[in-house]
């Protein structure tokens, strides 16, 4: 297992949707087990495979202790009822976070490494983590789903940071 760099915003590999797993090879056994280490730290709780440069549909999370990996995840079901505006970060835009409108519950269901159905569903965290991870391998950043307001003063903040860097 390896412990993999996050890529950051302003990397192309985050902009781009990621593909379809077909074979479940090697080449993806590593990468699962690269998502579930590099997912297990404090503070973080979701990690898509395109944010450590591998654009496949995967993604793993660490939600209170449990940990785990879903490959080739599709959202089947998003409340129209929605969370109160939380605070959303993301590992890829560092030290940055701002209110995030998501639905209050979602389902993804996908499969695992040996081809069986996974599904992952919830609320709150669980289901801002599926929508939030399912948009990394679309191509989209939490950004883009902020109050057009919030967005401009969030880009500002964010060209500040990477000019410091």
């Amino acid at each position: 297992m390896a412990f993999r760099d996050i890529r950051v915003t302003g990397d192309p590999v985050l902009r781009t949707p990621c593909e379809p797993i077909n074979d479940i090879d090697e080449r993806v056994r590593q990468l699962v087990e690269d998502l579930v280490e590099t997912v297990d730290y404090d503070g973080r709780a979701g990690l898509a495979a395109n944010q450590i440069g591998v654009s496949l549909r995967a993604f793993s999370w660490n939600i209170d202790g449990d940990i785990g990996y879903i490959l080739n995840p599709v959202i089947t079901e998003n409340s129209e009822e929605l969370q109160e505006l939380g605070e959303e970060g993301c590992l890829s835009v560092p030290g940055l976070w701002y209110p995030c409108e998501r639905p209050a519950y979602a389902k993804a269901e996908g499969i695992d490494l040996d081809g069986n159905p996974v599904t992952i569903e919830g609320e709150e965290i669980w289901a801002r983590l599926i929508n939030h991870e399912c948009d990394h391998l679309d191509g989209h950043l939490y950004l883009d789903r902020l109050a057009k307001d919030v967005r401009k003063r969030a880009m500002r903040e964010l060209r500040e940071s990477l000019e410091k860097a």
